[in-house]
């Protein structure tokens, strides 16, 4: 029987050639051109699924609400509930703030404006960029975000975290709330200024000299060419709420479910010990992760322990908290994070040790 042959009119690969070489072929001749994303996925089972899993979603909410709303009323419960939304609606309005001023740095200041204010040398840079942070009303939730642009547009990453230490620590909203909350106390209000800028810069060339990039993760804002200024504007901010509002709301639920665990008899005893109740005032600002606009009315309620004991509470909670560490874990990164924060607490508690023998 003879072979079979191809007419010479009918068009096809080449006999080495095979499917997916006439496939690649096909896409190399359109140029650089790549399949879209989603090229060859089932959309319509996804859509479908997600439909379903938030409509067991919305049924496990009704059920749990018809079954254990009767069993949330108890004290510890609504103790809890009530701190979780008090951080909460405390610093959002100050993230949204915080973000909105990232986004506009990122869509309307270009990288080379911020050479003008900030010296290009890290060690010069540094105490500039910590006098800065008392010009900048907010607090931590929004100094996060901020350094964030800071440094994507060029400024030295200690001059950045030099800032978003300051700011929250020593802006004009705080030190009006200490001196509020410590009515007749200059020296307190003089102490927490000292000890915090001088945390902060201390933290900034301590930066300068052992900091590595590679600590440093920043998201990566990849905006369509051409994109308007607002529209980067608008991108911008979408993404970070989003981000930055995700962690802040887990760093919410952890301080407040350790605020309801400390009993207030350990306070009590150890207030009277010089040294351990600094360091247990420390740990109450990590633990309680108030806003720095309000922790000066919570220290000065603390009667029992030392002008000290209550300075280190100030100075360590704007550096150190748990929704601050969250938040910079969703910006810069973990590995930052793990090195960043050991070094805050070190720093801030000798400062206060220093700044409250001479001053306080």
């Amino acid at each position: 029987m003879p072979d079979r042959t191809t007419p010479a009119t009918e068009p096809g690969p080449p006999p080495s050639s095979s499917l997916g070489d006439s496939l690649a072929g096909g896409w190399s001749d359109r140029g650089d051109e790549l399949p879209p994303e989603d090229w060859g996925r089932a959309q319509g089972r996804r859509r479908t699924g997600t439909v379903w899993l938030f409509a067991l979603f919305i049924t496990a909410m009704a059920l749990g609400h018809a079954w254990i709303s009767d069993e949330l009323t108890s004290q510890a419960f609504l103790a809890w509930a009530t701190i979780f939304t008090a951080i909460s609606f405390q610093a959002l309005p100050f993230l949204v703030f915080g973000v909105a001023l990232s986004a506009a740095l990122t869509a309307f200041v270009p990288p080379s404006a911020y050479q003008r204010f900030i010296p290009s040398k890290p060690s010069h840079a540094v105490p500039v960029a910590g006098a800065s942070g008392a010009l900048l009303p907010g607090c931590e939730c929004a100094s996060v975000p901020i350094a964030g642009s800071l440094i994507k547009g060029g400024v030295a990453p200690a001059a950045a975290l030099t800032f978003l230490l300051a700011a929250p620590s020593i802006n004009p909203v705080v030190m009006i709330a200490t001196a509020v909350a410590f009515a007749g106390q200059p020296e307190m209000i003089l102490a927490r200024f000292v000890a915090s800028l001088l945390a902060a810069v201390v933290i900034g060339w301590i930066w300068v000299r052992f900091g590595r990039a590679d600590w440093l993760r920043l998201p990566a804002h990849n905006h369509a060419p051409g994109a308007s200024r607002w529209q980067v504007f608008r991108e911008s901010m979408l993404h970070d709420m989003m981000h930055a509002g995700g962690y802040l709301v887990v760093g919410g639920l952890a301080a407040a479910t350790l605020n309801i665990m400390v009993p207030r008899e350990w306070l009590l005893a150890v207030a009277g010990m010089p040294v351990v109740s600094v360091l247990v005032l420390a740990l109450l600002a990590i633990l309680l992760s108030i806003c720095s606009e309000a922790d000066a009315f919570v220290a000065v309620s603390l009667t029992d322990f030392s002008p000290t004991a209550k300075l280190a509470f100030m100075v360590i909670g704007p550096i150190v908290d748990l929704k601050l560490l969250a938040m910079q874990a969703g910006v810069f990164g973990w590995r930052f994070v793990a090195r960043f924060a050991p070094l805050c607490l070190l720093v801030g508690l000798l400062s206060t040790f220093l700044i409250g023998g001479l001053i306080l």
